[in-house]
């Protein structure tokens, strides 16, 4: 039954992917775990401007409804990439150029295996990241992990930035 399960798991989410109701959807990770004589299946969206709760339960519902003809026992968690969204596939690193990143390697590279920066997209089978130092290569095959850094200081920083022009156009 297991078996039966995960293969509809994986329809479910192969009908999402072409479904154009989810435009622009990113199913960035999932996985089927067994877990106290059931499945517990997790889902990772991301769309551009982020996943919401809506969209969460949609995909969710969706899934369910793959699932449900089945009768055997599993949980579902369907969730947001978030603000430390995974970097995945070589393109993600195009895609986020310019954004904080936090990027892990099996290896040392300059000394270091956890490496903070800025995203510089790549070059051949290779990272590149802005750090304090300057221009870090790392590569690809290298990486263990690698999440976008959510900046809390510069979003507040950017804020107030915001609202001092705000104010200052008013004449306040």
């Amino acid at each position: 039954m297991r078996q039966e399960l995960e293969s509809a798991f994986e329809r479910a989410l192969d009908a999402i992917a072409h479904d154009g109701a989810f435009a622009k959807l990113e199913i960035l990770q999932h996985t089927a775990q067994p877990k106290h004589g059931s499945i517990a299946f997790t889902v990772t969206i991301d769309r551009p401007g982020g996943a919401d709760l809506v969209l969460c339960e949609r995909v969710a519902a969706r899934i369910n409804a793959g699932l449900e003809e089945l009768d055997a026992p599993y949980a579902l968690q369907v969730e947001s990439a978030g603000l430390d969204r995974p970097l995945i596939k070589p393109a993600d690193y195009e895609r986020f150029k310019g954004m904080r990143a936090r990027i892990v390697t099996s290896l040392l590279v300059d000394g270091a295996k956890t490496h903070r920066g800025i995203l510089r997209g790549l070059r051949g089978e290779s990272v590149l990241l802005e750090t304090r130092s300057g221009e870090l290569p790392l590569p690809i095959a290298t990486i263990k992990s690698a999440n976008l850094e959510y900046d809390t200081r510069a979003d507040l920083q950017r804020e107030k930035r915001q609202r001092k022009g705000t104010h200052g156009r008013n004449g306040n």
